[in-house]
Formats: structure tokens, C-alpha cells, sequence
């Protein structure tokens, strides 16, 4: 790996492009580099997991509003859409916007944390769409998803975006771009144009994330995916981009982030070196916030702790900085306390999340996130309890350089009504790569088939599964396979017209 130094030139200083972040990036994605044979494996399983959360939210209220609007951009020789006949195809940017909102909508997938957040399987929507569209190969999307979360994971090393309140999906933007280029053997002028693009595209608040979260959490990245693939179009025409979109006196870091002293350390891989970026991600056993999933392992530990929960006082956790100040008390987002608050705003309050897994001694994508489960009077006593605390200590283990070391979990002490103090604590989820029960390729399979049970057919899953498993070795034209089908009455329509 190399470090690449970022900072802003000033306009009077003509910065050589060779030397810019945006064509770094770009070289890393047109260079032949030998595909890494675990590497392949976790796309496979990546695919899968995808596969299941979309299937499971198929008639949630955004993913059937996408759905119609990209029902409405047929296209004779296009991509596929989750749940809808393999024989129907669609323009590739609107598939890739319906399916990546069904990915993303449950807040289930896979996760990379570091100086900013991320959900690198967000790339897969719009490099599937666009690889069905242009007929290309298993190994040709392998390559492409493979340098897509390497752009992303490496960026989200490097540069820090909630810090001014911009969305993650910033990165999201040239990822795909790059991702969409390897994988359509692009040369390197013309993926770094498009990567310039995509990024300067996709810059948003993360008012996404903030207060009353609506559903647009779950359109942003499938937005992003969208406008990158727009963007590769325009540059594949011969258009150009600001440039150069990182380094610029006007740029997205001088204007928008760190301001024009700032100083940036991205690692990229050599040219030709294997990228493995997408092994140090990591995936959800629970349908909530990252930083959410050791908790919930910890709370349903100590349910077993606590006879009887009617006697807590109160509950303090201490923990990174991400977590108190994201879906802790630290947000400072009453909403966080609200019992009438949407799903989006609930998965990301700890104190929502830790109640009911104390309660449950589970967690469940539907029932914990009811109405009526989050009124129970019980819950909101325990709920309202709760406070959260950074502590230095686990910032630190929280941003550690090693994978290995690197930590995302907490110590809760928990106050009962005679004074008598429980505590608990962890590292990281038990389903982490390095946790106490990794996920593995028979864990995906599992929560796809957990997932989709009852809605798609044992038919279906097994071809599907099938199929997925054997990306590698299938042809040119044969990625529709990776569509899953539905029944039609299974799926449900919005009654309100928009303009498509």
C-alpha cells in the first residue's frame, strides 16, 4: 500500500493531474491486478447478503415507491429489478436506484467504520444494473465490486466527512464510478474524469441522518449509485469534470471540507497489487446501526444477568466517540428518546436498540421496530434510563490502524434500584470478522434464507444461491441469472401518481 498525500494548491499552481487523488485512484482501477481468491469469496457472500435484506424489504414504503419509478424506464436490453420477472429489464440507473434502495432500506448490510462511515455494499446495485445492461461477465463484475469497495474503504480511511456534516455517500459516488470503470476496462483519463463527476454529484448534509430520519436514508446511496453511473456515461461521451475535484481552490475539501490547509493521507494499493480492502468489512447479524451490534450482543447477555429488570435504576455505557455522539445521548436528537419516532430514527438511538435486546434477549428487522414495541411501557422506562458516555479508550480502539485490534464495542454499567451495579462489556460483535463467531459463507446463506423465507419460493433460493456461488464462471450475458423473482400478487404498488 501507498500513502497518497492530499492537500489544496492553490488555482495559480497548475496541480499535474498524474499527481492528483482522483487519477491515483483511477490508475489503481484500470491496472490489471491479479483478483484476490478471498477477495472473490466475500463478494459472493456480499451478493448474497444484499440479496437477502432487498428480497425482505420489498414491499416497505421506499422501496415500492423506487420501484414504481423505475418501472416507468423500461428498456428492451437493460437490467433486472428485485422481485420482478428476469424477461422485464429496465434503463441500468433506475435498476440500480430501485435495488439499491431495497439494500439499503433495513439497515442491514455490510458496514466499513473508520475516520468516516460507510456501507461498501451499496456499490453492488449500480455495478450489477450496469453489468446486466452491458452483457458482461461474473469475472468482469468481480473485478468491478473488488475495486469499488477498495476506492471506498481506503477513502473512508482517509477522510473524515460527518465531521462537517456531510453524508457518506460522498465517497459512495466515486467508488461506483471507479468500480463501474475496472469493470468496463475503461482507461484511466477517463475514469478519473468520471470519478471527479460522481463526486461532485453526490455531496449532501447528513441532515439525512440527523433529527426525524425519513426514508430519504435509505434513497441516498441508491442516489449516488444512480448519478455515478450518469457520470461514466457523460465522460465514456467525451465530457470532461471540475478538476481537479479534490485538490481545487474551489474543491470539495477547500470549500466544504477541511478548508485549504488541510492534509489528507489516502492509502491506495500499488498498481497491480491484489486488492483486499473488502476483507476488512465487515457485515450486520442485527438490523441496526454498526455500532449497534456488539451492544445488542451485550444486552442480550446481561438479560440473563438481571432477574428482574423492573428493578433498574439506571444504565450508563461508555463508549467511542462515533457512538455517543452519532446514536447516543450525545446526538442531542430528543427524537432518540420518542416513542412515536419513524424506524430510520430508532435504528440509530442505542438507547432504543439496548432496551429492547435487554428485554428480548433478541432482535428481530420487524417486531423490534413496531409501534407497539416501541410504546411498551416497560421499554420506554428502561429506554428513557439510559445515558451514554464517550470514553477515550474506546475512541482509540475504535479508530486502531490494525483490523485485528480495531474495536466498535463498549463497558455498560448497569445501576439497580438497591445500588448494586452489573457490567458488561465488548470489543466487537460476535459476528465481526475477528469477533467470537465470524460470519461465514453458511451464516449468509442462512440469514438469506431466514430473510426471504415465505416470500420467495425454495425453488427460487436455491436456484439463486446456486447461481451467486458460481460468479466466477458465468459468461457474458448471464448475470440476469442473479435476479431473484416474486410472485406478482406478493408485491405491492404506491396508488399515488408522481411525474414518471
Amino acid at each position: 500500500m501507498i500513502n497518497h498525500k492530499v492537500k489544496v494548491y492553490p488555482s495559480k499552481i497548475k496541480l499535474n493531474k498524474k499527481k492528483q487523488l482522483a487519477w491515483k485512484i483511477a490508475e489503481i482501477a484500470s491496472d490489471n491486478s491479479k483478483l484476490n481468491k478471498h477477495s472473490i469469496e466475500m463478494v459472493i457472500n456480499r451478493i448474497i447478503d444484499n440479496a437477502s435484506v432487498a428480497i425482505a424489504s420489498l414491499n416497505r414504503k421506499p422501496v415500492i415507491s423506487s420501484r414504481e419509478m423505475a418501472k416507468s424506464h423500461p428498456r428492451q436490453n437493460g437490467a433486472t429489478i428485485f422481485g420482478i420477472s428476469s424477461k422485464i429489464k429496465f434503463d441500468a440507473e433506475w435498476a440500480a436506484w430501485t435495488n439499491g434502495t431495497a439494500v439499503r432500506e433495513l439497515d442491514f448490510h455490510d458496514t466499513f467504520l473508520a475516520a468516516d462511515y460507510s456501507h461498501p455494499g451499496d456499490n453492488i446495485p449500480p455495478l450489477l444494473a450496469v453489468a446486466q445492461q452491458l452483457k458482461k461477465s461474473g469475472l468482469d463484475l468481480l473485478r468491478g465490486i473488488i475495486t469499488a469497495y477498495e476506492v471506498q474503504v481506503n477513502l473512508v480511511k482517509g477522510i473524515c466527512l460527518h465531521k462537517h456534516k456531510v453524508d457518506h455517500i460522498a465517497h459512495l459516488g466515486p467508488s461506483v464510478a471507479a468500480g463501474i470503470g475496472s469493470m468496463l476496462k475503461l482507461n484511466t483519463e477517463t475514469i478519473y474524469q468520471a470519478i471527479q463527476q460522481a463526486l461532485h454529484v453526490t455531496v449532501s448534509t447528513r441532515q439525512s441522518r440527523k433529527g426525524e430520519i425519513s426514508s430519504w436514508k435509505a434513497y441516498a446511496p441508491a442516489h449516488a449509485g444512480k448519478l455515478a453511473i450518469e457520470a461514466v456515461d457523460r465522460v465514456m461521451r467525451g465530457e470532461g469534470a471540475p478538476s481537479p475535484i479534490y485538490e481545487g481552490e474551489d474543491s470539495i475539501i477547500a470549500r466544504i471540507l477541511d478548508g485549504k490547509n488541510a492534509k489528507y493521507n489516502i492509502p491506495l494499493p500499488k498498481k497491480n497489487e491484489e486488492k483486499k480492502a473488502i476483507l476488512e468489512t465487515y457485515t450486520k447479524e442485527y438490523s441496526a446501526e454498526y455500532q449497534a451490534q456488539a451492544l445488542i450482543d451485550i444486552a442480550k447477555k446481561l438479560n440473563k444477568k438481571i432477574s428482574n429488570l423492573n428493578n433498574i435504576k439506571k444504565i450508563d455505557i461508555y463508549t467511542s466517540h462515533h457512538t455517543h455522539y452519532v446514536i447516543g445521548t450525545g446526538a442531542n436528537d430528543p427524537q432518540k428518546m420518542d416513542p412515536k419516532a419513524s424506524r430510520e430514527t430508532l435504528d440509530h438511538s442505542i438507547m432504543y436498540i439496548f432496551a429492547v435486546a435487554l428485554e428480548d434477549a433478541d432482535w428481530h428487522h420487524i417486531k423490534s421496530y413496531t409501534k407497539a414495541r416501541a410504546n411498551r411501557k416497560s421499554t420506554i422506562k428502561i429506554w428513557h434510563s439510559i445515558r451514554t458516555h464517550e470514553d477515550k479508550k474506546w475512541t482509540r480502539k475504535y479508530h486502531d490502524p490494525n483490523p485485528k485490534k480495531k474495536s466498535f464495542g463498549a463497558k455498560v454499567i448497569v445501576t439497580m434500584k438497591n445500588g448494586k451495579k452489573i457490567s458488561a462489556q465488548l470489543e466487537r460483535a460476535d459476528a465481526h470478522p475477528y469477533g467470537s463467531r465470524p460470519f461465514k459463507r453458511n451464516d449468509y446463506i442462512k440469514k438469506f434464507k431466514t430473510l426471504t423465507d415465505k416470500i420467495i419460493s425454495r425453488k427460487e433460493s436455491l436456484k439463486f444461491l446456486n447461481t451467486v456461488q458460481k460468479l466466477k464462471k458465468l459468461k457474458k450475458g448471464q448475470l440476469n441469472k442473479l435476479n431473484i423473482e416474486v410472485s406478482k400478487k406478493y408485491l405491492k404498488q404506491n396508488n399515488k401518481k408522481g411525474i414518471f
